[in-house]
C-alpha cells in the first residue's frame, strides 16, 4: 500500500477513521479553518507529492459546505502534485435534481459533476446514487457500489420469516429485485404520486402484501413522506410488520416526527451520513451498519489496480 494517502473531511470523520483502519493506516493530516466571514481554508500537514489521494466527504448537511470543502480539499491535493485524486463520497448530494422534468430548472447533479471533475478529481467512489444514470454526468471514471450486500447479509442473520421486498415508488423496483433475490422473497410495488418536494402521495399497491412481513428498501430517508405514507398503505393492506432500510439516512424536517407516527417496526441505515442525535424515533432506535469495510477494500483495489466489479455488479 505504498503511495497511498486517505483524508477525511469534516463531515463524517467516524467513517473515515474507520476506513483507515480497515486498510491499516492513518488518516492523513489537515487542517480545515474558517475566516470570519465564513470562507474555508484547507491546510495539507502531509506530503502527497506523487501519492494516490483518497479524501472521504458525504455532500450531506450542511450541504453547501461539505461541497465546498470538497472542491477545496481537490484543489489542494492537485497543486500540490498528486499523482491521483479520488472523491470518496459515499453521500452524494443534488442528485435528486438529475433532468429537467418541467421548465426552467437545473440539472444540479451534473453541475456538481461538472465542480468535481474541474476542481481536479481523477476518480469518484460512491455508495447507492439516487439515480444510476449520474455516473454518465461525469467525464472521469465512477465507482458506483451497493450497499446491498451489507443490507442483505444483515438481514438474512435477523430476519427469519419469509418477507416481501417492498419498493416505495416505481424508480426503486431494480433496487427491490436485487434484495428479493438474495434475500428469497416475492417484490412489491407502490404506486407513488410526489406533489412537492417534501410530500408524496402514494395511491395504490401492485403486489400481494398480507399476513406477509414487509421489508421496505430506498437508497435514501430525506423528509419520510414517502416511507411513511408506503408503510400505511402495507399495512391497510394486511401486512403483518414493516422494516425500512435505507442507505443513506437523510433524515431532515419532519422525518423523525413522522417515523415517530408511522407503523414502522424498525429501521436500518448505513452510515454514509452521520446520524447526530437522530438516532431513535419513538421508542424504536435506528440500527446503524458499516459501509467502511466497503468502501475500504474499493479503495485498496483501485490504489493497486485491481477489478472493483465483484463489489458493485451484484
Amino acid at each position: 500500500m505504498n503511495g497511498l494517502k486517505v483524508f477525511g473531511g469534516s463531515s463524517n470523520p467516524a467513517l473515515a477513521q474507520k476506513i483507515a483502519q480497515y486498510l491499516g493506516s492513518s488518516l492523513g493530516r489537515a487542517r480545515v479553518d474558517q475566516f470570519p466571514d465564513g470562507e474555508l481554508i484547507v491546510k495539507l500537514d502531509d506530503d502527497v507529492r506523487g501519492r494516490d489521494v483518497f479524501v472521504i466527504q458525504s455532500t450531506c448537511h450542511p450541504v453547501n459546505r461539505n461541497l465546498m470543502e470538497l472542491l477545496i480539499f481537490i484543489d489542494c491535493f492537485r497543486r500540490a502534485s498528486a499523482r491521483r485524486i479520488t472523491a470518496v463520497i459515499p453521500y452524494f448530494g443534488y442528485a435528486r435534481q438529475d433532468r429537467k422534468d418541467e421548465g426552467r430548472v437545473p440539472i444540479t447533479a451534473k453541475l456538481v459533476a461538472n465542480l468535481i471533475t474541474q476542481a481536479g478529481a481523477h476518480r469518484l467512489l460512491t455508495i447507492d446514487l439516487h439515480a444510476a444514470q449520474i455516473q454518465g454526468f461525469f467525464d472521469i471514471p465512477v465507482d458506483h457500489l451497493l450497499a446491498e450486500p451489507v443490507f442483505s447479509n444483515y438481514f438474512q442473520k435477523t430476519i427469519q420469516e419469509e418477507v416481501v421486498l417492498v419498493s416505495p415508488d416505481v424508480g426503486n423496483v431494480k433496487r427491490a429485485r436485487v434484495y428479493a433475490q438474495h434475500l428469497e422473497g416475492d417484490i412489491a410495488i407502490i404506486d407513488k404520486r410526489r406533489v412537492s418536494g417534501s410530500e408524496a402521495v402514494v395511491q395504490n399497491i401492485i403486489g400481494d402484501v398480507r399476513n406477509k412481513h414487509v421489508l421496505m428498501v430506498d437508497d435514501m430517508v430525506a423528509t419520510a413522506g414517502t416511507i411513511c405514507e408506503a408503510a400505511k398503505l402495507v399495512r391497510s393492506f394486511g401486512a403483518q410488520s414493516v422494516t425500512v432500510g435505507a442507505t443513506h439516512p437523510v433524515l431532515c424536517g419532519p422525518a423523525i416526527e413522522r417515523l415517530s407516527t408511522a407503523p414502522i417496526d424498525g429501521m436500518v441505515v448505513a452510515d454514509t451520513i452521520p446520524l447526530g442525535d437522530k438516532t431513535a424515533f419513538g421508542d424504536k432506535k435506528i440500527e446503524v451498519l458499516t459501509v467502511s469495510e466497503l468502501l475500504g477494500e474499493a479503495i485498496r483495489r483501485i490504489h493497486r489496480d485491481e477489478s472493483v466489479s465483484s463489489l458493485f455488479l451484484k
